[in-house]
């Protein structure tokens, strides 16, 4: 399997990298000290039509594949990091659920505004007393005449500040114990803030695009924005997963290769002891290393991408870019933040902040664990451990 990029891949990458220039380094710092959202870059980039770089023809988009995506994603986090990838993420993944099981109604009314930008939207799933145990969310949707009534809590919601629609993930009957998943329904409906509490959780590092815990108190939801069978959401959001874990994973390692060139830039530069500290092994191997690593873990996003436009079976593939890209991205951001010795401590270097921002590829939405108990099982036939 070739691996090179087409031509048409290397102009959409040039394309993309022509759109945001003007989106310097200056541009995200201020983004990320003044924790603002970078309304003037989304625009950019819906304005361009790259929201709907892997939707249908038929609503506006470009219908290209998860692999062009990935590129678009990968360019993006190298130039302005997960803040910049964060803040159209949702926009260019969240909706395939929508786009294979929505009716046609639904995709008529809904994407178009996605793909354009005029709709914001945010993905509510995870729960605080559950973490990655999907099957025991709390959030019930109970049916009353023609209309949902939603109630529970979500957290680690990213966008909600900004956002216009809410895709979430309520349990419309009881958990079965022979088939967990059964039960759970997916919605996508108006974010209407007189139902939904959404309190910012002040956490590490991407500070500009908002994370919240939501509280929902009797959130009304007409049956039409049901997206396909009740009780049926869990396969749904299944179907998402994987594109999910490519796009991270080649956003990982934007930024990762982002850290790295500065890191080289530096020690091509920096002069120690009447030499250039790029001439000391000991500053050589640790960035050569993560030249090689991040190399793997590119061909592999690009080989899991292939497979999944190519409709064929891509879990490992798609789980094991995510894991080597986590935790080869934060390999090499620590080291460029070591090559730049004190000053990679200084905010204006952008190392600090391009490490605090590789944390989210790393905790989420996976655990590197739970990764490897995925690889262990469907990979090595190991036993299941959990």
């Amino acid at each position: 399997m070739d691996f090179s990029l087409s031509d048409e891949q290397n102009e959409l990458i040039n394309a993309i990298e022509n759109t945001i220039n003007e989106f310097d380094d200056n541009y995200w710092l201020e983004a990320d000290k003044k924790s603002k959202f970078p309304e003037e870059f989304v625009k950019k980039i819906a304005d361009g039509g790259w929201l709907g770089i892997a939707m249908p023809l038929k609503y506006g988009g470009s219908n290209l594949g998860v692999t062009e995506a990935a590129l678009m994603m990968m360019t993006i986090a190298k130039k302005g990091g997960m803040t910049a990838a964060s803040s159209i993420h949702m926009n260019i993944f969240g909706p395939s659920s929508l786009v294979k099981y929505g009716t046609e109604n639904q995709k008529d009314n809904w994407l178009p505004n996605i793909i354009n930008g005029k709709t914001k939207m945010c993905f509510a799933v995870t729960e605080a007393d559950t973490g990655l145990d999907t099957t025991r969310l709390k959030t019930k949707a109970v049916l009353k005449d023609d209309k949902y009534i939603i109630n529970g809590r979500k957290l680690w919601t990213s966008t909600a500040q900004i956002s216009d629609k809410i895709m979430i993930l309520a349990r419309t009957s009881d958990r079965d114990k022979k088939n967990p998943t059964k039960g759970l329904s997916l919605f996508f409906t108006n974010f209407n803030k007189q139902a939904i509490e959404a309190r910012v959780i002040d956490k590490m590092g991407r500070a500009a695009v908002d994370t919240n815990e939501l509280f929902i108190d009797n959130l009304e939801v007409p049956k039409e924005d049901l997206i396909g069978e009740e009780g049926k959401g869990f396969s749904y959001i299944l179907h998402s997963l994987n594109p999910e874990r490519i796009l991270l994973a080649a956003e990982a390692y934007g930024i990762a290769k982002n850290a790295l060139d500065r890191a080289v830039k530096y020690a091509n530069e920096r002069v120690v002891f009447e030499r250039l500290i790029g001439q000391n092994q000991s500053i050589q191997h640790p960035l050569a290393d993560g030249w090689a690593k991040l190399k793997a873990t590119k061909l592999m996003f690009l080989n899991a991408a292939a497979k999944y436009d190519q409709n064929l079976p891509c879990g490992l593939e798609a789980n094991a870019a995510k894991y080597l890209a986590a935790e080869f991205g934060v390999e090499v951001c620590k080291q460029a933040i070591a090559t730049h010795g004190g000053m990679g401590y200084a905010k204006e270097y952008h190392v600090e902040r391009l490490f605090r921002e590789m944390m989210i590829p790393y905790l989420a939405p996976i655990s590197q664990q739970l990764v490897l108990c995925y690889l262990a099982e469907h990979a090595l036939g190991l036993p299941k451990s959990y």
